[in-house]
C-alpha cells in the first residue's frame, strides 16, 4: 500500500523546486490525502484518528500544566488546586488532561475491540497490532504516574499498593521497586520521579505512533469484509472520504469529552482522591481509575501475591501472541458465526472484570473474578486456536465492491465494479 503512486502536483516555482530537493508534500500528499482506503469502513475506523487528536491534547494541555504544578509532597497537592482556582484558565486546562485520560482510555479500549472484531491482528499486520500494544502499555504507565501526581489519599495508597506488587518477582523485586520508590518507602522522591516520567512517555508514545502509523500504511488498513483491496473500485482516497467521516466522528466524540470537560469533570475520579495524602490513614477500599479496574480484578482473583502479579501483566501480554494464537484464516469476525458469539462473551467478561475491581475483594465479588479471569485466558489460549480449526465460516463476497454494492458475485455488482474500475 506504501508503494501507491501519488497524484500530487506541485504547483508553483518554489514547490517544484522544494519537490525536487526534499519532496515533503509528496509524501504527506501521497499517505494522507491519495492514500486508498477501503471503501467499506464504518465509524469504528474513526477512533485511530481521535486517539490522535487526544494524544496532542493530553501533551498540550500537559506541558502547561507542568509549568505550575509542584512536584513535591508538601506541595503537590495544594499546586492542583491552586491550579484549578487561581491560574488563569487553570481549572479549564486541568479538566481537559483529567478528562482527557479517561476519554483517552475509552477510545483505545473501542479500537481494540474493533481490531479483535474484524481480525485486524491476523498477517500482514502483526507488527502493525504489536505496536498497538506497546502503545497501550505506555499509555497504562503513564496514566497510573500521572494519576499519582494528584497526591490524594486514592493516589498515594495506589502507589504503595501496586509498586509493592513488584516486591514479589523473584531475586529482581526488591531492587525494582525500591528503585521506583527512589527511598524505603513511597515519598516526595518518588512523586518527583513519576513527574519525570509522566512528562517524558508522551512523547515516547507519540514516537511508536509514528512507528504504528508507517506500519498502517505499508500493509494498508484492514475493512469489515477482512478481504484485501483487489481492485481500484474497491478503495477510495483518504480525502475527503475517510478524513470527513473522521472528522463527523471526532466531532461527536468532543461532544461527549465537553460535557464531561465542563459539567462533570470530577464524575470519573474516586472522592478519597480530593483528601491529601496521609500515609498514617489507610483508606477502606483501595480503587484505581476506572481503565485500570479490569486488570486490577484480575490482579486480586489470584490468592497468591507473585500469581496475581504474573496474571495481570499476563493479562496484558498475552495480547502480543494472539495474531499466533488465532488459526483461522478468515479476519471478521461477521463471517465466523461461532467465534462471533464467544467474542461477545470475552467482550462482556472485560465490562464485568471492570465492575468487579471496583468492588471489595471480598464474598462473591471474588469468586465472580475468578470466573471471569478463567474465561479471559481461556478465550485466548483454548478458543481462539481450538475454534478457528474446526467453525464453518459464512459465505463471504468475492471482494470490498461486491460487499458495499451488495452484488454477491451477481451481473450487477460485477457491472457497477466494472464501471467503478472504468472511472
Amino acid at each position: 500500500m506504501s508503494d501507491h503512486e501519488s497524484n500530487y502536483t506541485p504547483k508553483g516555482a518554489f514547490a517544484k523546486w522544494m519537490d525536487d530537493r526534499l519532496p515533503l508534500m509528496r509524501m504527506m500528499h501521497g499517505q494522507f490525502v491519495d492514500f486508498p482506503t477501503p471503501r467499506n469502513l464504518n465509524y469504528m475506523w474513526t477512533f485511530g484518528g481521535i486517539l490522535m487528536v487526544m494524544l496532542v491534547a493530553q501533551i498540550a494541555s500537559g506541558l502547561v500544566l507542568s509549568m505550575h504544578f509542584q512536584p513535591s509532597a508538601a506541595a503537590a497537592f495544594d499546586s492542583v488546586e491552586a491550579i484549578r482556582r487561581d491560574v488563569n484558565y487553570g481549572w479549564l486546562l486541568r479538566n481537559i488532561h483529567a478528562v482527557g485520560a479517561s476519554m483517552f482510555f475509552l477510545a483505545v479500549y473501542l479500537h481494540m475491540a474493533r481490531g479483535l472484531y474484524y481480525g485486524s491482528y491476523k498477517a500482514p499486520r502483526e507488527i502493525l497490532w504489536i505496536l498497538g500494544v506497546i502503545i497501550f502499555l505506555l499509555m497504562m504507565a503513564t496514566g497510573f504516574m500521572g494519576y499519582a501526581l494528584v497526591w490524594g489519599q486514592m493516589s498515594f495508597w495506589g502507589v504503595t499498593v501496586i509498586t509493592n506488587l513488584f516486591s514479589a518477582i523473584p531475586i529482581v523485586g526488591e531492587a525494582i521497586r525500591t528503585w521506583l520508590w527512589g527511598d524505603f518507602a513511597v515519598s516526595g522522591v518518588t512523586l518527583n520521579r513519576f513527574f519525570s516520567l509522566h512528562f517524558l512517555l508522551p512523547f515516547v508514545i507519540a514516537g511508536v505512533v509514528i512507528l504504528h502509523i508507517w506500519a498502517l500504511h505499508v500493509v494498508g488498513q484492514n475493512n469489515p469484509t477482512g478481504i484485501e483491496i483487489k481492485t481500484k473500485s474497491d478503495s477510495v482516497p483518504m480525502l475527503p472520504f475517510a478524513i470527513m467521516k473522521d472528522a463527523f466522528a471526532m466531532a461527536v466524540f468532543m461532544v461527549l469529552y465537553a460535557w464531561f470537560v465542563f459539567f462533570a469533570p470530577d464524575y470519573l475520579g474516586h472522592p478519597d482522591n480530593y483528601i491529601e495524602a496521609n500515609p498514617l490513614s489507610t483508606p477502606a477500599h483501595i480503587v484505581p481509575e476506572w481503565y485500570f479496574l479490569p486488570f486490577y480484578a484480575i490482579l486480586r482473583a489470584i490468592p497468591n501475591k507473585l500469581g496475581g502479579v504474573l496474571a495481570m501483566f499476563g493479562s496484558i501480554a498475552i495480547l502480543t501472541i494472539i495474531p499466533w494464537l488465532d488459526t483461522s484464516n478468515i479476519r471478521s469476525a461477521k463471517y465466523r458465526p461461532m467465534f462471533k458469539w464467544f467474542l461477545w462473551a470475552f467482550f462482556f467478561t472485560v465490562v464485568a472484570l471492570g465492575y468487579l475491581g471496583g468492588k471489595p475483594a471480598e464474598g462473591s465479588y471474588v469468586l465472580w473474578a475468578r470466573v471471569f479471569t478463567a474465561y479471559y485466558f481461556a478465550f485466548f489460549c483454548l478458543i481462539m486456536p481450538i475454534v478457528g480449526l474446526i467453525e464453518t465460516p459464512s459465505k463471504m463476497p468475492r471482494s470490498i465492491t461486491d460487499a458495499v454494492l451488495g452484488g454477491g458475485g451477481s451481473m450487477a455488482g460485477a457491472a457497477a465494479a466494472a464501471a467503478a474500475e472504468k472511472r
